[in-house]
């Protein structure tokens, strides 16, 4: 029942209507990893503004094994770009923690992401620009992003879209198969996302869509991620005296 075409043109009205009531003269800036989601954003601010005021940031951290396909995207779309490596700044803060803190899994898988949103922060803030939030809807149900790194930004087009739709919208926008239907890691544990989340995208979005899944025991781990990561999109509490 998903019509792409209808959905792409309403996403593209609405961003225009925030940089509208937003900034006029600012510009879209996307961090650009190479998957799916960026790709799609950032052609989606590109068919919204043109392509002068979308700016592509590409982050790899030391060595990133596929950053041709960010390249390829950039180059695609015709856009303005910078590499920036946040090695040097990743490796600033694990070198500076005290020995007793012992960093956990976790704080290594989530703090590239976290210094990514800064850099982009500050491409942003030195270029009158509005920062991309490039999340869908499946990765953040299930609590698949990291707060205050991938899962900030200031405007984001493909939050309620489903992987799914958001691979329609980039065939409507005619990106490149490859980037497409990429196989999407997460880029920090070497892991497919799919491999983290113990079942597919498929099954996910129809999940979200249709309240179905066949497994039992994937539902339950769907229901209790849902669950135990809400407060991920919330904003923060607030005592109010």
């Amino acid at each position: 029942m998903f019509d792409a075409k209808t959905v792409t043109d309403a996403c593209v009205k609405w961003i225009q209507e925030f940089f509208e009531q937003n900034g006029k003269d600012c510009n879209a800036v996307v961090g650009i990893s190479g998957g799916k989601d960026s790709s799609v954003v950032a052609a989606l601010c590109v068919r919204a503004l043109g392509k002068d005021r979308v700016i592509g940031v590409l982050m790899p951290c030391g060595e990133q094994h596929d950053i041709d396909c960010a390249k390829q995207l950039v180059e695609h779309l015709g856009i303005k770009h910078y590499i920036i490596n946040v090695k040097d700044a990743v490796d600033g803060v694990y070198n500076n923690l005290p020995a007793e803190l012992c960093p956990s899994k976790q704080t290594k898988i989530n703090l590239p992401a976290r210094i990514r949103m800064a850099t982009l922060y500050a491409v942003s803030q030195s270029c009158n620009g509005r920062v991309a939030n490039t999340c869908n809807l499946s990765e953040d149900w299930v609590g698949y992003s990291t707060r205050y790194g991938d899962a900030a930004g200031d405007f984001s087009p493909c939050s309620r879209l489903t992987v799914a739709e958001v691979k329609e919208i980039g065939t409507v926008l005619g990106l490149p198969e490859n980037l497409i239907h990429k196989t999407p890691i997460d880029g920090l544990s070497g892991k497919t996302d799919e491999d983290n989340l113990g079942f597919t995208y498929a099954v996910l979005d129809k999940y979200i869509r249709t309240g179905v899944c066949e497994d039992e025991a994937v539902k339950q781990r769907i229901d209790t991620l849902y669950r135990n990561s809400r407060f991920k999109l919330e904003l923060m509490p607030c005592f109010e005296p």
